[in-house]
């Protein structure tokens, strides 16, 4: 039964969630998603609590609670002139860093030399920091997808399904994967996201349908045409169930151009959002909007055996 049927909606409905990642990385970000959430243009987003400018976005989120923001659990820190490392400082976290001291750059680094138990730890102190700042999280998901073992198939799923099944919390984890474009995990792993899927149900934490994203660098000959065209075709091409599609929007401020190199790109996300022929499709279509927390609900009734 997919997550849609689980909620109470139709074998043919097609529910879609379109998630601003990165809340909380600077402010630039945090001006655009806070526009768009507010005005209902993106269903939901999550805090990169490690970063600088997270008590912003955590406090802003307080403010405004009926509002969808979850955790963005981050291990990587991808820039060269903006750094962040753990939230933990009570516990050891060596595994995790740099010789500065930062979280690694790329994936491949984090799946070499991360600890689970140490990895486990550092998602707690994420969570905890949420709370403390008074975020109510309805949901989390992964910075760069350090956490699914992508590069080396070494993830750290197990200790991602405990926590958020201790704190309530949905995740993003696909249980199906498609081969056309806009899937964000390679086919190959088809079988074993159907089995991790498996697993996080097993512990009552409620995941996707399916994931899906455009391509976060400027492509060759790229323009903002063809990028909504995507988009578009996108929507267009939804499964029935409930999908998720990432999208990273921030206004091309000074401060983003300042260590971003596709700042223009991340303009082009605000734009998208708001476009007509987007929000046409939408209704064509007859897409379903619905936020992280009606999964959370489902989560916390199913957790609780009762509906």
């Amino acid at each position: 039964m997919s997550t849609a049927q689980l909620l109470g909606y139709g074998e043919q409905d097609r529910l879609v969630i379109v998630n601003a990642d990165d809340f909380g990385l600077c402010h630039a970000a945090n001006e655009s998603i806070s526009r768009l959430l507010s005005a209902g243009y993106v269903q939901s987003s999550t805090i990169m609590l490690p970063c600088g400018w997270a008590r912003e976005a955590a406090q802003w989120s307080a403010r405004n609670p009926s509002l969808d923001v979850g955790i963005h659990f981050t291990f990587t820190s991808e820039w060269d002139t903006y750094k962040w490392g753990p939230v933990c400082r009570t516990a050891a976290v060596e595994s995790l860093v740099t010789e500065e001291g930062y979280f690694p750059k790329d994936v491949k680094l984090f799946e070499r030399q991360a600890d689970p138990e140490q990895v486990k730890t550092e998602l707690i102190a994420q969570v905890e920091m949420a709370l403390k700042l008074g975020l109510r999280p309805t949901h989390a998901d992964n910075h760069m997808g350090s956490l699914y073992g992508l590069e080396t198939g070494r993830d750290f799923l197990a200790p991602v399904f405990e926590v958020c099944a201790a704190y309530g919390l949905p995740f993003r984890l696909p249980r199906n994967l498609l081969t056309e474009t806009g899937q964000v995990a390679p086919p190959e792993l088809a079988e074993i996201a159907k089995k991790r899927a498996e697993e996080a149900e097993s512990l009552g934490v409620v995941v996707l349908d399916y994931l899906l994203g455009l391509p976060f660098a400027m492509q060759f000959n790229e323009t903002y045409e063809s990028y909504r065209a995507q988009f578009i075709q996108m929507l267009s091409g939804l499964r029935p169930g409930v999908s998720e599609i990432i999208i990273h929007p921030a206004d091309p401020t000074d401060e983003l151009n300042s260590f971003h190199t596709q700042a223009e790109k991340r303009g082009w996300d605000v734009r998208l959002l708001q476009d007509p022929e987007v929000l046409r499709t939408y209704e064509e279509q007859r897409l379903i909007r619905v936020g992280w927390r009606e999964l959370q609900q489902l989560q916390s009734i199913l957790q609780n055996g009762h509906d």
